[in-house]
């Protein structure tokens, strides 16, 4: 027989890394229980940043980064800044969604010079065509957008997959032969990462964490090296994100006492809305074992020592019932009460984030964090 192969290839150190490296400690007992719920493996010393390339363009200038943290590959991310910005900026972490697209990651919240067609078509379909990072970096702020654990630069080897994805991801080509599909590299990926996040999430639980929690260490990491880059001030940062990505911004405000401000889009609902119909509309991002112990989804947001939420609805979401989105703003609005550090908003329309809510949302980073509308005058590539 051939040798069987790796079930986590591009990361057969992750376990070792796990085991040798203490839980993140959180710096209040309401967040060290969620890190614990979650298995938040510690960070280890802040890596060191290369910085591949920059460039301007219409008003923004962007640089490609990269760092090596202890385990698996090389992280890539972008820093945007507004073009000709001196003095430091209020920093903001951009968080990309799940969005069935694990070939790529950030890059599709970043305007770039070439930008991959899966990249494109996330950005199309989801954001209405907007580049998120790029469009927040433009109102004033320094912004991060980083590839987190198993999507982008991140994501696993499965070029020879294990079993269960190989014959999975064989069935899918299959089909798409049968119709006549030609699937791209992406697809192709897609496909089988897709059948792999349930093997990813089982190995995280054998190694006494999860896959939320593999992300926030990668968001974590991110998060510490965004308050360290020339120009950002540490001292107001804050993070956006969509669907997953929204998943990402409210774990990250309740772990970390740097976040003053967090937007979360279409990702609120009560746990129990989501039985028995929607519990397969989402992934193990959201869904992880023992997580309700700790309290309901909403609840988390108490947990943050110093965020003001921003939470956006789309009350036609195919990924949460209208019913479990308004008992979650009951619930954060009880929560809340007398202080301001909770707002929501409703939306029409489906799961999309949309222009109109990227703008609501920009504004309210820019009144929180009190970032300044940068010049918007277009300049040619540098």
């Amino acid at each position: 027989m051939a040798p069987r192969p790796s079930a986590i290839a591009g990361y057969d150190d992750w376990p070792a890394y796990v085991r040798n490296n203490p839980r993140h400690q959180a710096p209040t007992a309401a967040a060290q229980e969620l890190s614990d719920a979650l298995g938040v493996p510690g960070a280890g010393e802040l890596p060191e940043v290369t910085v591949h390339w920059e460039e301007t363009y219409d008003g923004a200038t962007t640089s490609q980064l990269s760092w090596q943290l202890g385990f698996g590959p090389r992280t890539t991310a972008w820093l945007v800044r507004p073009a000709g910005s001196t003095g430091p900026l209020p920093g903001v972490l951009a968080l990309h969604c799940h969005g069935g697209n694990k070939f790529g990651g950030a890059d599709r919240l970043v305007d770039l010079p070439e930008n991959h067609p899966s990249a494109a078509a996330a950005r199309s379909g989801l954001y209405e065509g907007r580049a998120l990072a790029t469009d927040t970096a433009r109102r004033g702020f320094a912004v991060l957008a980083h590839d987190t654990f198993s999507w982008g630069s991140r994501k696993f080897d499965l070029s020879t997959p294990p079993w269960r994805t190989g014959s999975a991801t064989a069935a899918r080509q299959a089909q798409w032969r049968e119709d006549g599909v030609v699937p791209s590299d992406a697809d192709q990926y897609n496909a089988a990462a897709g059948f792999h996040e349930d093997t990813a999430a089982k190995a995280a639980g054998l190694l006494g964490t999860s896959l939320a929690g593999m992300v926030a260490h990668d968001d974590l990491a991110a998060l510490d090296i965004l308050a360290t880059l020339p120009g950002v001030d540490a001292g107001s940062l804050g993070c956006i994100g969509f669907s997953g990505g929204g998943g990402r911004s409210l774990a990250l405000a309740a772990l970390s006492p740097r976040i003053r401000a967090a937007v979360v889009t279409c990702m609120m609902t009560t746990f129990e809305s989501l039985f028995p119909a929607y519990l397969d509309a989402h992934s193990w991002l959201l869904q992880t074992p023992g997580l309700w112990r700790l309290g309901d989804w909403p609840e988390l947001t108490a947990r943050s020592a110093a965020a003001r939420f921003l939470v956006q609805y789309a009350l036609a979401d195919e990924l949460f019932p209208e019913e479990g989105m308004r008992q979650a703003h009951q619930m954060l609005e009880s929560l809340h009460s007398g202080s301001d550090n909770y707002s929501g908003s409703f939306w029409p329309g489906g799961h999309v984030f949309t222009a109109a809510m990227q703008d609501e949302a920009l504004d309210f980073l820019a009144h929180t964090l009190a970032a300044r509308p940068a010049s918007t005058t277009s300049q040619g590539p540098s």
